[in-house]
């Protein structure tokens, strides 16, 4: 008999940030195939004895490439398992998780989703900044920092320069002096501010304002390690904490 696969949202860090229905999944499955970004405190809300199947990737360090987890999906669950697909954030948003669902389905395997609150929206909430503000942004853009085997960052800085919009990057620790360039290039201020947020929700978030202009030198200075993600824009003007002013008064005193 065939099984099913879960593709579940684990959400940013913070356990009290899972759905009830991602909840429900993971503890009604048998094998949990689970990501390095998972915190360890999801990771023990699985059901007991349930089998659990790492498969982390860091960057450059692909310990289980991605056709591998592929093929682990479609054997446990063709064993008749039910199988807890568990990624950090969302599994629909730089998850990989429609390629997964993809590749079960042409395998007959039936796919079931629970969607998380993303990384955007956990550094947002966490450190009060909003992604849309009225007077501030209109719209929010997400976009990764990273290509798939190292390709060049062909990325649209025209479009993505919008002062109106506030800009996220995902995986861009590495090339965010790149990203940065690419936006001034396209006439977005200098002086746009910026807030890097390494490991959103959780004890060990860290936060670092700073300006487009001084980006690649504060992130290299700060040494700020993936997962970190950015939010670029007006918006980051509203970070309450502290003063911006203070803040970059104090970063480059």
């Amino acid at each position: 008999m065939s099984g099913k696969v879960f593709l579940i949202g684990a959400g940013p860090g913070d356990p009290e940030l899972m759905t009830l229905r991602a909840l429900r999944m993971l503890q009604e499955a048998d094998v949990v195939v689970y990501d390095r970004l998972v915190s360890t405190d999801i990771l023990n809300l699985h059901a007991e004895g349930a089998r659990l199947i790492p498969v982390g990737k860091a960057p450059k360090c692909h310990t289980v490439p991605q056709d591998r987890i592929n093929e682990i999906l479609v054997e446990e669950a063709s064993a008749g398992h039910t199988v807890a697909r568990l990624k950090g954030g969302d599994p629909m948003i730089f998850g990989r998780g429609s390629e997964e669902a993809a590749h079960l389905m042409a395998n007959g395997i039936p796919v079931e989703y629970a969607p998380g609150i993303t990384a955007a929206q956990g550094a947002s909430c966490s450190t009060g900044v909003p992604l849309t503000h009225r007077g501030l942004a209109t719209s929010v853009q997400y976009v990764t920092g990273h290509r798939q085997a190292d390709k060049v960052l062909d990325l649209d800085w025209k479009r993505l320069a919008d002062p109106d919009s506030t800009l996220v990057v995902y995986m861009g620790v590495a090339n965010i002096g790149q990203i940065a360039m690419g936006l001034m290039t396209e006439n977005l201020p200098g002086s746009t501010p910026v807030l890097a947020v390494g490991k959103a929700t959780t004890p060990d978030e860290r936060r670092m304002v700073s300006r487009l202009d001084r980006l690649a030198a504060d992130v290299r200075d700060a040494d700020l390690k993936a997962p970190t993600l950015f939010i670029i824009g007006k918006v980051v003007s509203l970070y309450a904490e502290r003063p911006v002013a203070e803040l970059l008064e104090q970063a480059h005193g």
